[in-house]
């Protein structure tokens, strides 16, 4: 019984990770239909940033995040002006391919900047402890507990603020929203800022108990893609709850059946799940 108490709360601990790189993934997808595979490049950027922050500039880890989150939104943003934006009236493909070219450029210049080679991040929250018999880090602890406080952020700022409304009413009908005197390139703006800080704060939080390298957002943004296929494509809930299933099905799957197959087991989820759903879980009925 310990043992798969355990294996639950590694479940959450990668949940956690999975749900927030998968959020950003899907806000951009939900007010602009864009699959922006460049946002694993994004989640890796986050890593080198905190890492630098801390190894170069001597910042405090929460610092260190905090400055990441920042860096890696403007990233996003100047991706969302440079890219995206003079591409809106392109056809759907010329997104994925600017994306994927994204995703090139931004890997070769953390090889060319930073090397190859796997790099580790330090923490102070590296301390192991025991409650109950269960044995784990205060850094999974405090996976958990932020992942938990930015969605209800989160969530706030899409119900209470104007500009989280904006990004409902754009996500809705991006017609609708410039008829109602929405700014749409602002709310576009705004979301590819949150989307990168959601990145940068997931790869902040792993990179600790996992390692720093140039390919470290390759099987992170594979398992987004499926996650909100899983949840259904654009939205919030479906981000959340595909993440956590997919971390706890890893988990225990790793545990139970083979720690060899723990990575095939999304695609099976994904399989069965559109068997029965084939839109996703949380599915919109239209845009």
């Amino acid at each position: 019984m310990e043992l798969f108490i355990q294996q639950l709360l590694n479940g959450l601990t990668v949940g956690s990770v999975y749900s927030l790189v998968a959020l950003g993934l899907t806000l951009v997808y939900g007010i602009l239909h864009i699959p922006n595979f460049a946002h694993g490049a994004l989640y890796m950027m986050g890593g080198y940033v905190t890492l630098t922050a801390m190894s170069q500039a001597g910042l405090p880890y929460g610092l260190a995040i905090v400055v990441s989150m920042v860096a890696v939104g403007l990233l996003g943003v100047l991706m969302e002006r440079l890219v995206f934006y003079p591409l809106r009236d392109a056809p759907p493909l010329h997104d994925k391919i600017a994306a994927i070219g994204i995703l090139l450029f931004l890997e070769a210049f953390a090889q060319y900047v930073w090397g190859a080679d796997y790099q580790t991040m330090p923490t102070p929250y590296g301390n192991v402890i025991t409650v109950f018999g269960l044995t784990l880090t205060v850094q999974r602890i405090l996976i958990i507990a932020s992942t938990v406080v930015i969605m209800i952020l989160l969530y706030l700022f899409l119900k209470k603020t104007f500009i989280g409304a904006s990004i409902i009413a754009m996500a809705q009908s991006r017609e609708g929203a410039n008829l109602v005197g929405i700014n749409t390139n602002k709310v576009a703006m705004m979301t590819f800022l949150l989307s990168g800080g959601l990145a940068a704060l997931a790869a902040s939080l792993a990179s600790p108990i996992n390692l720093v390298f140039p390919g470290m957002g390759h099987l992170v943004i594979l398992k987004a893609f499926v996650i909100i296929i899983l949840g259904g494509m654009g939205s919030i809930p479906g981000a959340i709850v595909g993440g956590y299933i997919l971390g706890f099905s890893e988990s225990l799957g790793a545990t139970y059946v083979s720690n060899d197959y723990k990575d095939i087991i999304a695609f099976v989820i994904l399989v069965i799940i559109l068997t029965v759903k084939p839109n996703g879980l949380f599915a919109k009925e239209g845009h």
